[in-house]
């Protein structure tokens, strides 16, 4: 299987994305099923995960591409990037209607941890492998799909026994949409992944403490829009102050 997926992805990058987009997405809609039968949710999207996050790290950094997919430091100082401040923001969007504990704590801790795989296999996946690929042809055009890509991937969660309706479905399509560019934009100009993994997997670890008693849908969509906003108009202030093509020979 090793052997196969390093012949794949010497042969070409863009299959061997899709290859692992399509690993991935089967894999976590498995996962809730198989969790309710198990009796304890996330748990198998916590061992589907983490088998995926040890295999795609091993693989990067046993090829020598850790610096190549952005699993390094910035070379770009950290003022440029306002020091992250409204990544922070985002990380905490989650927790703006309060605090509240809706799971039992194997269950709790399940989700955290699988979140947190989730946060550095997506971003690897999506903002390493997918757009690195798309890149060498055009960068414009690997921003953009990159970032739809992953946005619409989340349409994945009306079928996999997640429990999510349409509406809440929407709105996380179109915030995914946007955490997808500013994320792109981010690894990009600044040549890390690790600034995207820690505020992407913190966001959706946390997740599972937001308070939605009483959230109405006036509510659900004033909130996505500030976060939107937020969103957006990092990754466009970043678009204007930030040098192009840092990482391109990375």
């Amino acid at each position: 299987m090793k052997k196969w997926f390093d012949n794949l992805y010497e042969k070409n990058e863009l299959s061997f994305a899709l290859v692992w987009i399509g690993i991935y997405c089967v894999a976590n809609s498995l996962a809730n099923p198989v969790s309710e039968a198990v009796g304890i949710n996330s748990s198998a999207a916590l061992i589907f995960n983490s088998i995926l996050t040890i295999a795609l790290f091993m693989w990067i950094k046993k090829k020598g591409l850790t610096k190549y997919y952005g699993l390094c430091g910035t070379n770009v100082p950290v003022g440029r990037f306002l020091w992250y401040i409204p990544l922070i923001l985002f990380m905490s969007h989650n927790l703006w209607f309060g605090f509240a504990v809706n799971f039992p704590a194997v269950d709790t801790a399940c989700y955290i941890l699988s979140m947190l795989c989730v946060g550095f296999l997506e971003e690897v996946i999506f903002r390493g492998f997918l757009f690195r690929a798309l890149a060498k042809d055009n960068v414009k055009t690997a921003i953009i799909v990159s970032s739809v890509t992953f946005g619409l991937g989340h349409i994945l969660n009306l079928f996999n026994g997640s429990g999510m309706d349409m509406a809440a479905n929407l709105y996380q399509i179109v915030s995914a949409v946007a955490c997808g560019f500013l994320f792109v934009i981010i690894f990009y100009s600044g040549g890390s992944l690790i600034p995207c993994i820690i505020a992407h997997s913190v966001n959706n670890a946390v997740s599972v403490f937001a308070n939605e008693a009483g959230l109405t849908v006036e509510k659900r969509i004033l909130f996505s829009a500030v976060n939107f906003i937020v969103v957006v108009a990092y990754a466009l202030v970043l678009t204007k102050t930030l040098p192009k093509d840092k990482c391109a020979d990375t």
